[in-house]
């Protein structure tokens, strides 16, 4: 799979980016990298910045932004605009808590901020990459300024916009051109990890359980199978449950060594008091 363009920050930027031309400016979304393409035989193949995954073997972290892409990628469409799926690439963000606890149920779980097409051995141009995505049934990172001349765009100066995903500054932008170049200017008032608290280590899996086992998540989850027409069933609702949790808790929860299988166990009671009655085993 193509490997992840660099994209350096502003100060190590090639100075070509800020030379000459028009510049497209993205929020940039504190999130974990993410690339997929379709396999030959109709699977998707997902990859973090360094490493690929196997479909059955995606990480925790992942699950969630995957089975969002699964759920929406339309295949058809993509086979029928190029010669050989297989060769496109798409590079973007899982949204993951890391260090911005942004509106979870507005936010896709995954935006994409670049498109490979290994026919022609090249990236998308800026302006083609936002109409690509979203014909195709995805998300693209949202566009804060586009055609800024580089005359008129000075680093220093810049002031980062305020987040459409949260009530709060973005965590930066990222910068591109139509010749491929990229670069990334963070916003220093959003750190890179999290200094909300931890939850203790000596809460048991079942008191976790219910604490993050909220009825608003649960609805969520039941109202999103709904409106895809998709059965509201225990497994469906449990499964996607975990997925939000581990999405929207990471930081706070799975890297504190929590036992992930008691976890889920005890989520599954906790689940099974919710819906029981309500919807098919």
């Amino acid at each position: 799979m193509k490997e992840f363009p660099d994209i350096p920050d502003v100060a190590n930027a090639p100075d070509a980016l800020f030379e000459e031309g028009h510049l497209w400016l993205y929020e940039l979304v504190d999130g974990v990298p993410l690339r997929f393409r379709l396999t030959e035989y109709g699977t998707l193949r997902f990859g973090d910045r360094e490493r690929t995954y196997k479909p059955d073997d995606v990480p925790l972290r992942f699950r969630h932004a995957a089975r969002h892409v699964r759920e929406r990628l339309d295949r058809d469409a993509l086979r029928a605009a190029v010669d050989d799926p297989t060769d496109v690439v798409f590079f973007g963000v899982a949204t993951i808590h890391q260090s911005v606890d942004y509106d979870w149920a507005r936010l896709p779980s995954f935006l994409a901020f670049d498109v490979w097409n290994g026919g022609r051995e090249q990236f998308l141009a800026p302006e083609t990459v936002e109409t690509v995505v979203d014909q195709l049934g995805l998300h693209p990172l949202d566009t804060v300024d586009r055609e800024v001349n580089t005359r008129d765009f000075d680093p220093g100066d810049y002031e980062i916009p305020t987040s459409r995903w949260y009530d709060g500054p973005a965590a930066g932008v990222l910068v591109r051109n139509k010749r491929g170049g990229r670069a990334q200017l963070r916003n220093p008032a959003v750190r890179e990890t999290d200094t909300e608290s931890h939850a203790p280590r000596s809460e048991s899996p079942a008191a976790l359980a219910r604490r993050h086992a909220t009825t608003a998540r649960l609805s969520r989850v039941v109202d999103e199978l709904e409106a895809h027409d998709r059965p509201v069933t225990f497994d469906a609702v449990y499964e996607r449950v975990f997925e939000t949790i581990v999405r929207e808790e990471y930081r706070r929860l799975f890297d504190d060594g929590v036992d992930v299988q008691a976890f889920r166990a005890a989520l599954a009671d906790v689940i099974g008091e919710s819906l029981d009655g309500d919807v098919g085993q």
